[in-house]
């Protein structure tokens, strides 16, 4: 009966949806804590967390708690008036982090779009309407919208959607010197995430963060940090450009993980920047929406313990250990990149290119992996995972790996 129910609603959703996902045959039905099991009941352990978004695993208690209480309450105003959780959240973060104001949206794309918009309109208002280009990193995702496509310096996402928009400049990732021929008094910002998801996991090297601030300085240019994949607590730090000293980001951008499984995004920005922005130059319907505000000031609160970010580091050697085993014991990985949990395993050999399959395989054993491009592995499983948890999966993983 289930398979049944199974294949017709497959069926149903193939015929229905825009074929932009490559999706899985499977329904995933339920969940809890970092186990998900679909219609046919098979258990699966989530090391993908649905790319780094279950920050707290499936149906965390407190969460389930938190958003029934505010259902109750309220759903929605729009932003014409205020309500209490996101006021909180937005104290919240700014309490948290290097920010004095703070914009919600719905994803972390248009989170993205909110910070070019602002690097924009601060640099037509202190300069003028020449310095508008912004230079990203080759490799970079900032998302799906028409202007993030193009801040991604990645050809595969902008084919057939021109004429992009203008004033996006390109730059090698972790290049000291290309960089600083890149750069120019027409720059009103750099946007890079500190450690590149999407593109392959590659972390910033030690010391680029400190020279590419040292140029905006220089060219009176804003830094931005995309940190919707690598924030929230990802690498074992709030934000992953604390892992460097003496940083200060003119903006940066979260989502994902902030709303544990409801959209939301967040602009994040100094005064003096922010105040460029007035009544009316930007917004968004359902920005700030109660619910999801509600939930994410609980999921702040419990990424900014010390006990979930111990978790992570501790959780993180486990993981990269097991993956040097394999790479020792298989010669299947080339290299193994990342800090806390967002880990990229980059494949060699006859698996070179067949990210893919290779988490096909792991799928079939009950475990959910990601790949980052066609050669790159990602482990993104939610923070508060359990040993045993964690344990399960790599015995799973191993155990599909024993199987190619």
């Amino acid at each position: 009966m289930e398979q049944d129910k199974t294949k017709k609603l497959l069926e149903t959703g193939k015929s229905t949806y825009l074929p932009v996902y490559a999706q899985k045959e499977m329904i995933l039905d339920y969940g809890k804590g970092a186990r998900l099991w679909d219609l046919a009941d098979k258990e699966y352990i989530d090391l993908g967390a649905g790319i780094a978004v279950s920050v707290l695993g499936h149906q965390n208690p407190e969460l389930v708690q938190v958003a029934t209480e505010q259902l109750g309450k309220l759903w929605h105003t729009s932003n014409i008036y205020f309500t209490e959780p996101a006021i909180q959240l937005a104290s919240d973060l700014v309490d948290a982090t290097f920010a004095d104001r703070v914009f919600f949206s719905n994803s972390g794309a248009e989170a993205n779009e909110a910070a070019i918009k602002l690097a924009r309109k601060f640099a037509s208002s202190h300069a003028s309407s020449e310095k508008h280009e912004i230079i990203t990193f080759e490799g970079s995702f900032h998302g799906r919208t028409l202007t993030t496509i193009t801040a991604t310096a990645q050809p595969k996402y902008q084919e057939g959607f021109g004429p992009l928009p203008e004033g996006f400049t390109y730059c090698p990732f972790n290049d000291f010197e290309a960089i600083e021929q890149k750069i120019s008094d027409k720059t009103c910002a750099i946007l890079l995430e500190p450690i590149q998801g999407e593109g392959g996991v590659h972390v910033a090297r030690p010391g680029f963060l400190a020279h590419l601030q040292a140029l905006c300085q220089k060219h009176e240019a804003l830094l931005i940090f995309d940190e919707i994949q690598s924030g929230m607590g990802r690498t074992g730090r709030l934000l992953a450009y604390e892992w460097e000293e003496n940083i200060q980001p003119d903006i940066v951008t979260v989502a994902k993980a902030l709303g544990g499984g409801l959209p939301i995004g967040a602009m994040l920005a100094t005064e003096r920047v922010a105040q460029t922005m007035k009544v009316g130059d930007h917004g968004s319907t359902f920005g700030g929406n109660p619910v999801i505000a509600a939930v994410a000031c609980a999921i702040l609160k419990q990424v900014c313990s010390s006990a979930l970010m111990d978790n992570v580091n501790k959780q993180s050697e486990k993981l990269q250990a097991a993956l040097s085993d394999l790479k020792e014991q298989k010669q299947l990985f080339k290299e193994i990149r990342g800090r806390g949990l967002i880990v990229g395993a980059e494949l060699q050999g006859a698996w070179e290119g067949r990210a893919a399959d290779l988490s096909e395989v792991c799928l079939q054993h009950g475990l959910l992996i990601l790949q980052a491009g066609p050669n790159v592995l990602r482990f993104l499983p939610p923070l508060n995972i359990t040993d045993e948890e964690l344990e399960e999966g790599l015995q799973r993983m191993k155990s599909a790996l024993n199987h190619v």
